[in-house]
């Protein structure tokens, strides 16, 4: 199965042109051929990141998809003549799959979510069940945070495996979700979707960004102010590295 297109290269990564219902439409369309693959959830950082690790380039560009997550990845593509693109966010992409999985006139996915804590995952399962209560939940398992011995990677390549699950979420943050779902293609069966923090927004545990903040392209601005120990690095030095990068460029 070819990876999606049209693409737009942005510092290297092959962006994909598209917009949710198109998302939506080329995932469902093509599942049976792109299980055992991957889609990425891009944003300024993990381009910026992918620029200076070339390992980490070839795994964006392996993906099926790099869904453009963060809005200036959609705003310069719009800006190169791809008029049509939009943002596609993976907190966003999930409730449209879920919500597709919930209704029992259609097609009922099945999902497993690999990743994150314990207790978000507990938190998780009860927001989802109350607001989809037909969806098809296979497991939820929270790695250990350290790298996995190769009898744990195997144990747990099988459990996710034996659950045949359509879709496998895997929040782990960037990079480490992308070389994960990179490392186990054609390993798992499962389509793989890296979410990142999206787990913490549907278990309730992180506040997301107001709707307007979003729209703007302010988001990460508001994840910044939240935990700004945290971040304040990565947003200083990635955002600043991206402006110098795509004007230098030109």
């Amino acid at each position: 199965m070819k990876k999606y297109s049209p693409v737009c290269n942005i510092l290297g990564v092959d962006v994909s042109v598209t917009s949710m219902k198109e998302t939506i439409e080329y995932i469902t369309n093509n599942l049976p051929s792109i299980k055992g693959r991957y889609i990425c959830v891009s944003n300024v950082h993990t381009v910026v990141t992918a620029h200076d690790d070339k390992k980490y380039l070839n795994v964006q560009n392996n993906a099926v998809m790099v869904l453009p997550d963060g809005k200036p990845l959609s705003v310069l593509q719009k800006r190169r003549g791809f008029k049509n693109a939009m943002k596609v966010s993976g907190p966003d992409l999930m409730p449209e799959i879920f919500e597709l999985s919930n209704d029992p006139n259609k097609k009922q996915y099945t999902h497993y979510f690999y990743g994150s804590t314990p207790d978000t995952l507990v938190k998780l399962r009860n927001n989802l069940e109350k607001k989809y209560p037909n969806l098809q939940i296979k497991g939820m398992y929270s790695p250990p945070f350290r790298e996995l011995t190769e009898k744990e990677d195997e144990d747990i390549i099988n459990m996710i495996n034996e659950a045949d699950a359509d879709f496998l979420w895997v929040g782990l943050g960037a990079p480490k979700q992308e070389f994960f779902m990179a490392n186990h293609q054609n390993v798992i069966n499962s389509l793989m979707l890296g979410v990142g923090a999206a787990f913490d927004f549907h278990a309730g545990t992180v506040k997301r960004a107001p709707k307007w903040m979003q729209k703007v392209g302010a988001e990460w601005l508001y994840r910044l102010l939240q935990d700004p120990k945290r971040l304040w690095k990565r947003y200083v030095t990635t955002n600043s590295k991206f402006m110098w990068y795509v004007f230098s460029k030109k």
